[in-house]
């Protein structure tokens, strides 16, 4: 897969994150932990992500590692909760 880089000169571009977790589900979550949440499959990520941020597909990014969802900040691919001991309700 080819990788494109988002257009720098846009505020209004931001990279969005898609990928696996852990568990196996879809995390689709914007860099800054902006937006995000968890799907059951890839097109159902791609197509939140894609309404999320405004329909630029350039700028969604699929990670061919885990990624978990981090509602407090931002995504954190490859971690996990358990390994800093610390615990979120979904």
């Amino acid at each position: 897969m080819k990788l494109v880089e988002p257009p720098s000169c846009s505020s209004a571009s931001t990279v969005t994150l898609i990928g696996k977790n852990s568990r196996g589900n879809w995390v689709a979550q914007e860099q800054n932990g902006l937006y995000g949440g968890l799907f059951v499959n890839r097109a159902q990520a791609f197509k939140y992500a894609l309404f999320e941020n405004g329909h630029h597909p350039e700028t969604i990014i699929e990670l061919p590692r885990e990624i978990e969802l981090d509602l407090n900040g931002s995504p954190r691919a490859g971690a996990s909760r358990a390994a800093n001991g610390t615990r979120q309700a979904a």
